[in-house]
This record gives C-alpha cells, sequence and structure tokens, in this order.
C-alpha cells in the first residue's frame, strides 16, 4: 500500500521534479498527500500527470486559503507547518462555518452519554471539562443538554484510538486529536477523542475541555471557520477564558438563535485581519529575516504569540525589537521584557526580568524610573526605547542611557 501511495505521489510531483526525489522530500509529499485527501476531500488514484498536478495544486491553494497562507499552491515551509500541527479530524471544508445543508437538532433538549473514560484523567476531571465544554454552547443558545447514564443519547461521547468502530480511524500520537460528527440520525452527534493522546485538564498535552468545547460545536452543526480566534478553528491552541469568539456566537445562533436567559460573557477576541486598511498593530520587529507584527495576542499572519515560548497569560505585546549583533529578539510587556534566542529557537533563560532592572537610568521627566515600554528600534549600536513623549537612546554594549530625546526628534521636529 505505502508502494502504491509512493507511485501516486511521484506522479503528482513529476512536473516539479525532474531528479528522483529524496527520502525527506517524499516523506513532505506523502504528509501533505494525506492531509489535502482528509480535509479537502482530494480523491486517491493515478490522475495522469497533467491531472494530477493540478489538482494537487489546486487542493493546496484552497488549504492555504483557508489558513490564511499566501496563496501559491505549491508546498512550501508555511503550508507544512501548518499541515504537521496537531487540530481536528473534521474536514474543513463546509459552507461558511455551519454544514452543508446546515443540519441542526430538532429539539433544543440535547441528550449526552459518556461510554467510557480515559485513564489520564479522574472520571471527576472527565465529567467536568464534558460539563463545561457543553455549557459554552448553552450559554449563548436555548439549547440545554441532559446526561444519560445507559441508552442511546443524542450525543455518545468515548475514548478510542486508531480504528474505533466507525472506520474513521485515528492516526496515534499529535496529529488527529478527536473528531465528531453532524447532528442527525445514528452516528450522527457522536463524539470521539483519541486515547493515544494524553489529556489534562490544564495547559500541558490537550485540554479536554477544550477539545471537546470544539468537537461539540461540530455535534451541533458547526463547521471549521478559518478565523484563528475561533474556537472552531481547526488547529489546536491552548487559551484561557471564555472560548467563543464572535464568529463562533453567530454561527450557532444562525442554527438554534439566542438565550433569551443568557448571562454576560467575554468573547474571545477575533484575529486580526492582516488587509484590514483601519488596523493598528501593538509591536514590529524583524527575526530571522521575517518581519514580526504583534497585534493582541496574535503575531501576524496571525499565529499565536506563545508559540514563541511566553506564557498563556501573556495577552499582548507592547514593544519588540531584534538586536542583529547578539542574535537576540527582545519583547517588553507590561513591566518585564523576555529574550528569544534566534539560533536555538527558544526563550533565553533567567527571563522575564524587570525593564527597570534591565535598562537601568531611564527616568520620566518627574524623575521616576521608567517601567514600561511603549516601542523600540535598534540602530548602530544603539537600542532607542519609547516611552510616552520621550526616546532614551540606550549603548547596549556600555549598558548606559547615554541622552533623553523627545519622541518627535525621530521625526525631525
Amino acid at each position: 500500500m505505502e508502494i502504491l501511495a509512493i507511485a501516486v505521489l511521484l506522479v503528482t510531483v513529476g512536473q516539479t521534479f525532474t531528479k528522483p526525489l529524496r527520502a525527506e522530500e517524499t516523506e513532505r509529499w506523502l504528509l501533505a498527500e494525506r492531509y489535502l485527501r482528509h480535509y479537502y476531500n482530494m480523491q486517491p488514484g493515478l490522475l495522469g500527470e497533467t491531472k494530477s498536478s493540478d489538482v494537487m495544486t489546486e487542493k493546496i491553494r484552497a488549504m492555504q486559503s483557508f489558513f490564511k497562507l499566501e496563496v501559491t499552491g505549491k508546498l512550501d515551509n508555511d503550508t507544512l507547518e501548518v499541515m504537521k500541527k496537531a487540530r481536528c479530524g473534521v474536514p474543513d471544508v463546509a459552507e461558511y462555518n455551519l454544514f452543508p445543508r446546515k443540519p441542526k437538532w430538532p429539539n433544543n433538549l440535547v441528550t449526552f452519554r459518556i461510554t467510557n473514560y480515559t485513564p489520564d484523567l479522574d472520571k471527576d476531571d472527565v465529567d467536568q471539562a464534558i460539563h463545561n465544554a457543553l455549557k459554552v454552547w448553552s450559554v449563548v443558545t436555548p439549547l440545554k443538554f441532559k446526561r444519560l447514564h445507559e441508552g442511546i443519547a443524542d450525543i455518545m461521547i468515548s475514548f478510542g484510538r486508531l480504528e474505533h468502530g466507525d472506520h474513521n480511524p485515528f492516526d496515534g500520537p499529535e496529529g488527529l486529536l478527536a473528531h465528531a460528527y453532524p447532528p442527525g440520525l445514528g452516528i450522527g452527534g457522536d463524539t470521539h477523542f483519541d486515547e493515544d493522546e494524553t489529556w489534562t485538564k490544564n495547559s500541558q498535552a490537550y485540554n479536554l475541555f477544550l477539545v471537546a468545547a470544539h468537537e461539540f460545536g461540530h455535534a451541533l452543526g458547526m463547521a471549521h471557520s478559518n478565523d484563528p480566534g475561533s474556537l472552531m478553528f481547526p488547529v489546536y491552541s491552548y487559551a484561557s477564558g471564555f472560548p467563543l469568539s464572535e464568529d463562533d456566537i453567530k454561527g450557532i445562533q444562525e442554527l438554534y438563535g439566542t438565550n433569551p436567559d443568557h448571562k454576560k460573557f467575554q468573547p474571545r477576541p477575533e484575529a486580526p485581519d492582516k488587509c484590514d486598511p483601519e488596523l493598528s498593530i501593538d509591536a514590529v520587529t524583524e527575526l530571522r529575516g521575517e518581519t514580526l507584527v504583534f497585534k493582541d495576542r496574535y503575531r501576524i499572519h496571525p499565529k499565536y504569540i506563545h508559540k514563541l515560548g511566553l506564557p498563556k497569560s501573556i495577552r499582548k505585546i507592547d514593544a519588540a525589537v531584534h538586536i542583529r549583533d547578539t542574535g537576540r529578539t527582545l519583547l517588553f510587556t507590561d513591566e518585564e521584557y523576555w529574550s528569544y534566542n534566534e539560533k536555538i529557537g527558544s526563550m533565553d533563560h533567567g527571563y522575564p526580568k524587570s525593564i527597570k532592572d534591565g535598562f537601568p537610568g531611564m527616568r520620566e521627566s518627574d524623575g521616576d524610573e521608567v517601567d514600561e515600554v511603549d516601542a523600540a528600534i535598534y540602530k548602530n549600536g544603539y537600542l532607542y526605547l519609547y516611552h510616552e513623549n520621550l526616546q532614551y537612546e540606550y549603548s547596549y554594549a556600555r549598558r548606559n542611557v547615554v541622552r533623553i530625546l523627545r519622541v518627535n526628534e525621530l521625526l525631525n521636529c
């Protein structure tokens, strides 16, 4: 079967590569082929060189468009990076953020049953995670959920590994985390979690509450959203607080209406649209030849800032600056700053540090020490740190403030 898959692949990319594929390149294309078949309905089989190449290119373009990547039709590194991320097993091809034909439960009372448990958590913790995940959706709709302990429920919840009875197998650790079926008879609404994953109730490994809340969205009729700030975004990421974005709420309320008795809640902020002419940003810097732009908790192209190694408690970056001489990028947030080591691709040990301690000598007009930075740039060995209406020319080598200038001197005023 693997030999056949490679044969299909070689025909698929035959027009691109004139030399035999190296093992690493073959694995890249096999990964892409499996991903596009599963999530973008790319049909298997030998189609002939031209047609096969065109089909794969078109599916790559569709995937890049969904994830708001640069649409090239080529299997570049950014595209592969997304393909390798842990995610939901439900395909991304759908209308709006609802399944085609908009399936929904006919009644607002939906039953559920937990048929087995993961050994990773206490049963009480699993019960609580499932309860809280369903409550996420009932807060914003008229839906109510009733648990059954025997018989057939609308949503049958189970943990399994590999082939687990629905002819839709899991893939072992990482990769595909869980899947759920849209409302309907039989398997409709059923929600399955991959037992080969490690399930937790915190930010370690995979948080059961967050994955369950996402999957129950499918079980209620929601498809995937291409908003990275949405709970229904297909790629897993941990975040605290109320998990629904405005996009999630709009979608589920289109199916079931609003909750007349809802309590106040704060939706998760939407990921910024990089092409919005009214977009404002928090910080910008360069790293590895790439310009990084920060807005709220996101790094644009919308990626969570926590992927750089920042803790989940940090909601936004105040300033960022890359020091070419040392290969470090400094990230300022509130009264602290972090140092990202470009060479090893992670944060330096011993951070965060206090801005007061790391950059002594910066004082405001009234003599108070500066403890926050609004912006920063690095030029000719000097770090220029901005706070309110002042800029501080700081010698990075001597670790002292050389002079204090007005901000508008940057504009030759």
